[in-house]
């Protein structure tokens, strides 16, 4: 087997793996918290946390070392303005999904708490629940276009 095409086949399938493992979490999230049951935000609040742990972490590692070895491997200069842009886009939803991944964690808790004492959510997941929406937004533009950089390569 090539080794070449098993690292590009690896590449490709991380990217949709992490990106869609991020647009299914954030789709799922998004309208649980909209649904009036802490019941739901709780048990998508902790499948969320897993699926990011489980799927879209390791992508998020593979991805910049799978990309890096390609552009290498062929020939592409790492001054390449698709692939400097395709990094900083890359950099920019990554300062986005670290901020997004501490709330996560602390509104499943909270969703968690309040579920068991059949109680509500605090003001407080409503906060997180806004900045991990708005966080959101550029984050999966900046992967949209990374997509486009990856597949187009501009010139």
């Amino acid at each position: 087997m090539n080794l070449y095409f098993t690292i590009k086949t690896l590449h490709i399938l991380s990217a949709t793996l992490m990106v869609g493992t991020g647009f299914g979490s954030a789709f799922y999230l998004f309208w649980a918290n909209r649904s009036g049951s802490v019941a739901a935000q709780a048990v998508v609040g902790r499948w969320v946390m897993k699926a990011d742990w489980w799927f879209t972490t390791p992508a998020v590692i593979f991805q910049p070392l799978s990309g890096l070895w390609l552009a290498q491997h062929l020939g592409w200069p790492l001054s390449a303005t698709w692939l400097w842009l395709a990094l900083a886009l890359y950099a920019l939803a990554g300062a986005c999904w670290l901020p997004v991944v501490w709330l996560q964690i602390r509104m499943a808790r909270m969703a968690a708490a309040a579920n068991a004492a059949n109680g509500t959510l605090p003001p407080r997941y409503w906060r997180y629940a806004r900045a991990w929406e708005w966080l959101g937004y550029p984050a999966f533009c900046a992967m949209v276009a990374v997509y486009f950089l990856m597949v187009f390569k501009p010139a």
